[in-house]
């Protein structure tokens, strides 16, 4: 059989959020053949396929507006959540 998935992941490490990165990973058998990643700001393709794809949505204006938004809408908005439930506790 075949396997799909999607991964999106925030990273950071200080505690004013100034440091954030998004990553969204699209994989495919185990293998990530295209991924957005918030420090670069677009999409980058890594199998034939991947990079296939990461023209056409690069070329997406709304589609790389949209992804690049995530840094403030799903990812800091859920950190400083995070943060205010754990960070300050011991």
């Amino acid at each position: 059989g075949y396997f799909y998935s999607r991964w999106t992941k925030c990273i950071h490490s200080s505690r004013d959020l100034s440091d954030i990165v998004y990553i969204d990973n699209y994989i495919f058998n185990k293998d990530v053949f295209i991924q957005f990643n918030s420090t670069v700001g677009d999409f980058v393709g890594y199998t034939e396929l991947g990079v296939f794809n990461a023209r056409k949505w690069n070329s997406d204006s709304g589609r790389l507006q949209s992804e690049r938004a995530q840094v403030e809408r799903y990812c800091k908005h859920n950190a400083e959540i995070r943060l205010a439930a754990i960070a300050d506790k011991s």
